[in-house]
Protein backbone atom coordinates (compact mmCIF):
# COMPACT_ATOMS: atom_id res chain seq x y z
CA UNK A 1 0.00 0.00 0.00
CA UNK A 2 2.33 2.57 -1.52
CA UNK A 3 1.91 6.57 -1.60
CA UNK A 4 1.09 7.89 1.83
CA UNK A 5 3.99 9.85 2.19
CA UNK A 6 3.35 11.53 -1.34
CA UNK A 7 0.23 12.11 -0.74
CA UNK A 8 -0.12 14.28 1.93
CA UNK A 9 2.91 16.18 0.49
CA UNK A 10 0.16 16.31 -2.63
CA UNK A 11 -2.56 17.61 -0.48
CA UNK A 12 0.21 19.79 1.79
CA UNK A 13 -0.18 18.35 4.80
CA UNK A 14 2.41 16.04 7.26
CA UNK A 15 3.30 12.43 6.37
CA UNK A 16 0.76 11.01 9.38
CA UNK A 17 -2.34 12.74 7.70
CA UNK A 18 -1.16 10.17 4.66
CA UNK A 19 -1.11 7.46 6.81
CA UNK A 20 -4.92 8.32 8.13
CA UNK A 21 -6.09 8.59 4.39
CA UNK A 22 -4.71 5.19 3.56
CA UNK A 23 -6.29 3.44 6.54
CA UNK A 24 -9.40 5.00 5.20
CA UNK A 25 -8.76 3.23 1.77
CA UNK A 26 -7.90 0.37 3.63
CA UNK A 27 -11.44 0.17 5.37
CA UNK A 28 -12.73 0.58 1.94
CA UNK A 29 -11.03 -2.10 0.20
CA UNK A 30 -11.61 -4.70 3.28
CA UNK A 31 -15.30 -4.41 2.88
CA UNK A 32 -14.90 -4.80 -0.03
CA UNK A 33 -13.31 -8.05 -0.44
CA UNK A 34 -15.37 -9.44 2.02
CA UNK A 35 -18.36 -8.86 -0.17
CA UNK A 36 -16.92 -10.04 -3.18
CA UNK A 37 -16.13 -13.69 -1.23
CA UNK A 38 -12.50 -13.28 -1.44
CA UNK A 39 -10.86 -15.56 0.75
CA UNK A 40 -7.51 -13.84 2.21
CA UNK A 41 -6.47 -10.54 1.67
CA UNK A 42 -2.99 -9.37 3.21
CA UNK A 43 -2.38 -5.59 3.70
CA UNK A 44 1.66 -4.81 3.48
CA UNK A 45 1.34 -2.26 6.38
CA UNK A 46 5.00 -1.68 7.93
CA UNK A 47 8.11 -3.11 6.43
CA UNK A 48 11.49 -4.41 8.33
CA UNK A 49 12.68 -1.44 6.56
CA UNK A 50 10.50 1.17 7.52
CA UNK A 51 12.08 1.39 11.10
CA UNK A 52 14.87 2.92 9.68
CA UNK A 53 12.00 6.01 9.27
CA UNK A 54 12.15 9.08 10.98
CA UNK A 55 11.64 8.57 14.82
CA UNK A 56 8.79 10.84 14.76
CA UNK A 57 6.95 9.37 11.74
CA UNK A 58 7.37 5.58 13.42
CA UNK A 59 5.96 6.89 16.76
CA UNK A 60 2.85 8.26 14.87
CA UNK A 61 2.14 5.21 12.63
CA UNK A 62 2.32 3.21 16.05
CA UNK A 63 -0.03 5.06 17.77
CA UNK A 64 -2.64 5.11 14.13
CA UNK A 65 -2.22 0.94 14.55
CA UNK A 66 -3.52 1.07 18.30
CA UNK A 67 -6.47 3.72 17.45
CA UNK A 68 -7.29 1.46 13.78
CA UNK A 69 -7.05 -1.53 15.90
CA UNK A 70 -9.41 0.16 18.70
CA UNK A 71 -11.86 1.75 16.63
CA UNK A 72 -12.32 -1.18 13.52
CA UNK A 73 -11.67 -4.77 15.77
CA UNK A 74 -15.40 -4.50 16.71
CA UNK A 75 -16.94 -4.32 13.38
CA UNK A 76 -14.65 -6.60 11.59
CA UNK A 77 -16.04 -9.33 14.07
CA UNK A 78 -19.35 -8.43 13.58
CA UNK A 79 -18.69 -9.00 10.01
CA UNK A 80 -17.20 -12.58 10.03
CA UNK A 81 -13.64 -11.49 9.50
CA UNK A 82 -10.65 -13.36 10.57
CA UNK A 83 -7.84 -11.10 11.83
CA UNK A 84 -4.13 -12.34 11.57
CA UNK A 85 -0.91 -10.69 11.97
CA UNK A 86 2.64 -11.66 10.63
CA UNK A 87 5.98 -10.17 11.15
CA UNK A 88 8.39 -9.95 14.25
CA UNK A 89 6.03 -9.01 16.84
CA UNK A 90 8.57 -8.38 20.03
CA UNK A 91 10.08 -5.35 17.95
CA UNK A 92 6.30 -3.81 18.30
CA UNK A 93 5.59 -1.49 21.55
CA UNK A 94 3.39 -3.91 24.14
CA UNK A 95 0.41 -2.18 23.95
CA UNK A 96 0.20 -3.08 20.03
CA UNK A 97 1.52 -6.40 20.66
CA UNK A 98 -1.92 -6.97 23.12
CA UNK A 99 -4.05 -5.45 20.68
CA UNK A 100 -2.93 -7.54 18.09
CA UNK A 101 -3.34 -10.73 20.30
CA UNK A 102 -6.67 -9.79 21.66
CA UNK A 103 -8.00 -9.29 17.68
CA UNK A 104 -6.70 -12.60 16.86
CA UNK A 105 -8.47 -14.39 19.95
CA UNK A 106 -11.84 -12.18 19.12
CA UNK A 107 -12.03 -13.11 15.61
CA UNK A 108 -10.32 -16.73 15.25
CA UNK A 109 -13.80 -18.74 15.07
CA UNK A 110 -14.94 -15.86 11.86
CA UNK A 111 -15.30 -18.08 9.07
CA UNK A 112 -15.31 -15.30 6.06
CA UNK A 113 -12.64 -12.90 4.93
CA UNK A 114 -8.87 -13.86 6.31
CA UNK A 115 -7.27 -10.38 6.73
CA UNK A 116 -3.40 -10.49 6.81
CA UNK A 117 -1.76 -7.35 8.65
CA UNK A 118 1.96 -7.51 8.13
CA UNK A 119 3.73 -5.49 10.46
CA UNK A 120 7.63 -5.81 10.92
CA UNK A 121 7.60 -8.17 8.41
CA UNK A 122 10.44 -8.91 5.86
CA UNK A 123 10.24 -11.77 3.00
CA UNK A 124 13.63 -12.10 4.01
CA UNK A 125 12.80 -12.36 7.87
CA UNK A 126 10.18 -14.29 6.72
CA UNK A 127 12.19 -17.27 5.34
CA UNK A 128 15.22 -16.95 7.84
CA UNK A 129 12.62 -17.52 10.61
CA UNK A 130 11.03 -20.28 8.56
CA UNK A 131 14.66 -22.11 8.25
CA UNK A 132 15.40 -21.41 12.02
CA UNK A 133 12.44 -23.38 12.76
CA UNK A 134 12.99 -26.14 9.93
CA UNK A 135 16.69 -26.45 11.50
CA UNK A 136 15.53 -26.58 15.36
CA UNK A 137 13.32 -29.62 14.06
CA UNK A 138 16.29 -31.39 12.59
CA UNK A 139 18.66 -30.59 15.80
CA UNK A 140 15.75 -32.27 18.19
CA UNK A 141 15.53 -35.05 15.72
CA UNK A 142 12.26 -34.35 14.49
CA UNK A 143 12.92 -33.92 11.16
CA UNK A 144 15.92 -35.68 8.78
CA UNK A 145 17.67 -33.40 6.16
CA UNK A 146 16.25 -35.40 3.29
CA UNK A 147 12.86 -34.99 4.82
CA UNK A 148 12.89 -30.84 4.04
CA UNK A 149 11.00 -29.41 0.85
CA UNK A 150 9.08 -26.96 -0.64
CA UNK A 151 6.49 -28.21 1.74
CA UNK A 152 7.70 -28.43 4.86
CA UNK A 153 9.69 -24.86 4.26
CA UNK A 154 6.05 -23.58 3.39
CA UNK A 155 4.34 -24.81 6.71
CA UNK A 156 6.58 -22.87 8.75
CA UNK A 157 6.12 -19.49 7.16
CA UNK A 158 3.86 -16.56 7.52
CA UNK A 159 1.56 -17.91 5.94
CA UNK A 160 1.22 -21.37 6.30
CA UNK A 161 -1.83 -22.84 6.19
CA UNK A 162 -3.10 -20.35 3.75
CA UNK A 163 -3.55 -20.56 0.14
CA UNK A 164 -0.76 -19.01 -1.97
CA UNK A 165 -1.41 -15.11 -2.97
CA UNK A 166 -2.98 -15.64 -6.65
CA UNK A 167 -2.31 -11.62 -6.87
CA UNK A 168 -0.17 -9.31 -5.89
CA UNK A 169 -1.30 -5.17 -5.93
CA UNK A 170 1.55 -2.47 -5.62
CA UNK A 171 0.08 1.00 -5.51
CA UNK A 172 2.02 4.34 -6.03
CA UNK A 173 3.89 3.88 -9.28
CA UNK A 174 7.06 1.86 -7.94
CA UNK A 175 7.79 -1.30 -9.96
CA UNK A 176 9.19 -3.61 -7.43
CA UNK A 177 8.19 -6.44 -4.86
CA UNK A 178 10.03 -4.51 -1.55
CA UNK A 179 10.90 -7.19 0.48
CA UNK A 180 6.92 -8.78 0.59
CA UNK A 181 5.70 -12.12 0.75
CA UNK A 182 8.93 -13.12 -1.20
CA UNK A 183 8.25 -17.17 -0.79
CA UNK A 184 4.48 -17.02 -1.29
CA UNK A 185 4.65 -15.33 -4.37
CA UNK A 186 6.25 -17.55 -6.56
CA UNK A 187 4.10 -17.98 -9.27
CA UNK A 188 1.65 -14.85 -8.03
CA UNK A 189 0.35 -12.25 -10.72
CA UNK A 190 1.84 -9.02 -10.00
CA UNK A 191 -0.25 -5.86 -10.78
CA UNK A 192 1.51 -1.94 -10.91
CA UNK A 193 -0.85 1.12 -10.84
CA UNK A 194 0.09 4.58 -10.42
CA UNK A 195 -2.40 5.60 -8.23
CA UNK A 196 -1.24 6.37 -4.41
CA UNK A 197 -2.53 4.22 -1.91
CA UNK A 198 -5.20 6.78 -0.34
CA UNK A 199 -6.52 7.39 -3.75
CA UNK A 200 -7.29 3.79 -4.05
CA UNK A 201 -10.50 2.59 -4.18
CA UNK A 202 -12.90 0.59 -5.49
CA UNK A 203 -12.63 0.68 -9.07
CA UNK A 204 -8.91 0.74 -9.05
CA UNK A 205 -9.54 -3.17 -7.22
CA UNK A 206 -12.07 -3.82 -9.67
CA UNK A 207 -9.71 -2.66 -12.35
CA UNK A 208 -6.75 -5.25 -10.51
CA UNK A 209 -9.07 -7.98 -10.74
CA UNK A 210 -10.25 -7.69 -14.40
CA UNK A 211 -6.32 -8.08 -14.55
CA UNK A 212 -5.89 -11.14 -12.93
CA UNK A 213 -9.12 -12.58 -14.68
CA UNK A 214 -7.58 -12.27 -18.09
CA UNK A 215 -4.06 -13.84 -17.24
CA UNK A 216 -3.31 -17.64 -18.01
CA UNK A 217 -1.98 -19.55 -14.78
CA UNK A 218 0.45 -21.60 -16.60
CA UNK A 219 2.61 -22.84 -13.82
CA UNK A 220 5.39 -23.88 -15.70
CA UNK A 221 3.18 -25.82 -18.14
CA UNK A 222 2.67 -24.74 -21.59
CA UNK A 223 -0.37 -23.12 -23.28
CA UNK A 224 -0.84 -26.06 -24.94
CA UNK A 225 -0.94 -28.23 -21.82
CA UNK A 226 -3.65 -26.01 -20.58
CA UNK A 227 -5.87 -26.16 -23.89
CA UNK A 228 -5.57 -29.91 -23.83
CA UNK A 229 -6.78 -30.02 -20.38
CA UNK A 230 -9.51 -27.45 -20.32
CA UNK A 231 -7.86 -24.88 -18.60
Amino acid sequence: MDGNGRWAHQHGRRRLAGHRAGVKAARNIVEYCGQQGIEVLTLFTFSSENWNRPVEEINGLMRLFVEALQREVRALNENNVRLRFIGERQDLPTVLQKRMADAESLTSANTGLTLVLAIAYGGHWDIVQAARSVAERVRSGELQPDDIDDEVIERHTSLAGLPAPDLLIRTGGEKRISNFLLWSIAYSEIYFTDTLWPDFGVDNMVEALNFFSQRQRRFGRTAGQLEAIGE
